[in-house]
């Protein structure tokens, strides 16, 4: 590595993890940040690519190792989603997280980071595919907090990645993207590579 390369760094939950920590080549496990680190490389784009996803985070998690698994990085790039899991307990545990103590949560983490000068920003939305009557229901307590992704990403000047509503409105099958609704098959986790990289070109044209 060099000082001119890009630290890039992925935080969130399982759909950023993918099995990262049994990952014995560079811990990226076998999801979307895999498929950016392998896009970097085939591009002639020095990178050095972090995954700090844990499964089954909520927003109130990465409060908690913000400083550690975040700040402590000091990334060229941070890349944050977040936000399912705040929606998932609600109805598998009853234990809901509020859009305002989602919006707290998610905003000190924000204001925790220096500015854009310093490190770009990168908001994935959360998103749920409505593969089954039930997981549509969720939908009432997860798209108050994709606006909230949103709202956050205009105000921190941070670059929106639209995966929500780019991953509803692919026209094939929604189970082919997430079996669950949540967990992104092979060719979800391709999906959202792609826009991952299309979103930052875009952005950075």
């Amino acid at each position: 590595m060099t000082d001119n390369d890009l630290t890039v760094l992925f935080i969130g939950d399982s759909v950023t993890d993918c099995g990262r920590r049994d990952d014995p080549d560079r811990g990226l496990g076998d999801g979307y940040v895999r498929l950016v680190d392998e896009a970097f490389v085939a591009g002639g784009t020095p990178a050095n690519i972090v995954n700090r996803g844990i499964s089954g985070n909520r927003v109130r998690d990465l409060v908690k190792r913000w400083e550690k698994d975040a700040l402590a990085l000091k990334p060229t790039l941070l890349s944050v989603m977040i936000g399912v899991n705040d929606t998932w307990r609600r109805y598998d545990e009853n234990d809901p997280t509020t859009v305002e103590a989602f919006e707290a949560d998610y905003r000190s983490l924000l204001e925790a980071l220096p500015g854009r000068d310093a490190m770009a920003l990168v908001l994935m939305e959360p998103f749920l595919l409505p593969v089954t009557a039930g997981k549509a229901t969720w939908r009432e307590d997860l798209d108050p907090k994709i606006a909230v992704v949103r709202a956050l990403a205009e105000e921190f000047g941070a670059i929106l990645v639209p995966t929500d509503e780019y991953l509803n409105d692919i026209d094939v099958p929604l189970t082919e993207i997430a079996a669950d609704g949540v967990h992104p098959t092979e060719l979800g986790h391709q999906l959202i590579a792609r826009l991952w990289l299309d979103t930052i070109e875009n952005a950075s044209a």
